[in-house]
């Protein structure tokens, strides 16, 4: 079909993406670290909206996210997506609804890409497979291949060599972000000038994955980052870990480089209470429900 044939605008959904493990294996002569995790994405969504325009790439949105100069995120990722089929970038213009939290460990401009680079693959270029639109996306960020592919997944390498998983069974799920942001170049020079002590169980948490174990995916929730964190910003991220374990999480554990923190839920109502109450005191609290494979 004709890109000319499919309406526009195109109004699409990017879900966050939580780790449920993530361990750092070590620092790589490329500057990147490899890492070994498990990944999840989450129901809480930005909207994206992507039409035509005459030329050029806009994107309209608000927040502290976009940059002051240069390119954005959306924008890089478009022209590498029409330098991959060798066309003319054409005029497109994304308005972007955000709700994930900026600088939190959710994945939220990673995702906001991979959102993006569906509509493009979708309208432009059908025939375009996932691993070749995966390939792309990592050009523009690690977690970008993983966003594009959704569900449970272990990502190693940089993030981007994905096996798809078991699902996550079905549960409900708190994401809570305090009001401060970490900086995750300096939190990874913290891991590597330390010896880590607690490593997630990994190969446990896939087991209980392919059991359809949520208790024991939850007893293995654990994010290594946690060890290296400042000790007033750890001081904090503990303390809404225990708050979601207070309020009935079965466990509770950082997403990515923080500082935002998830708790695993039996059921989505247990999930709701929860964060009515702990919205009380941090304003980015959000109820979430696990969401399977997007391609």
């Amino acid at each position: 079909m004709s890109p000319r044939n499919i309406p526009f605008p195109r109004r699409v959904r990017a879900p966050a993406k939580l780790n449920l493990a993530l361990d750092i294996l070590g620092r790589r002569e490329d500057g990147y670290h490899d890492l070994r995790m498990v990944m999840q994405t989450v129901s809480l969504c930005d909207t994206l909206t992507v039409e035509r325009q005459a030329e050029g790439f806009t994107l309209q949105a608000e927040g502290p996210f976009l940059p002051k100069e240069g390119k954005t995120l959306e924008q890089r990722a478009a022209e590498a997506f029409f330098a991959a089929l060798d066309r003319p970038l054409p005029g497109l213009r994304v308005t972007l609804d955000k709700t994930l939290p900026a600088y939190a460990g959710l994945g939220g401009g990673s995702s906001d890409v991979a959102a993006l680079l569906r509509v493009l693959r979708n309208v432009y270029a059908p025939e375009l497979d996932g691993d070749a639109l995966e390939r792309i996306g990592l050009e523009v960020g690690s977690d970008v291949p993983f966003c594009l592919r959704g569900g449970t997944a272990l990502a190693e390498g940089r993030g981007e060599r994905l096996t798809d998983l078991p699902p996550l069974p079905e549960c409900g799920v708190v994401v809570c972000k305090p009001d401060f942001g970490l900086p995750t170049p300096a939190l990874f020079a913290r891991a590597d000038a330390v010896s880590l002590h607690t490593r997630p169980d990994i190969d446990g948490m896939r087991s209980a994955l392919e059991q359809g174990d949520l208790r024991g995916v939850a007893d293995r929730l654990c994010n290594v980052f946690e060890e290296v964190l400042p000790e007033d910003r750890r001081a904090e991220v503990f303390a809404i870990k225990g708050r979601l374990i207070e309020l009935g999480a079965m466990n509770a554990a950082m997403s990515g480089s923080g500082p935002a923190v998830f708790g695993l839920f039996r059921d989505f109502q247990e999930a709701e209470r929860c964060a009515a109450v702990l919205h009380r005191d941090y304003r980015e609290t959000f109820p979430a429900r696990p969401v399977g494979k997007i391609h």
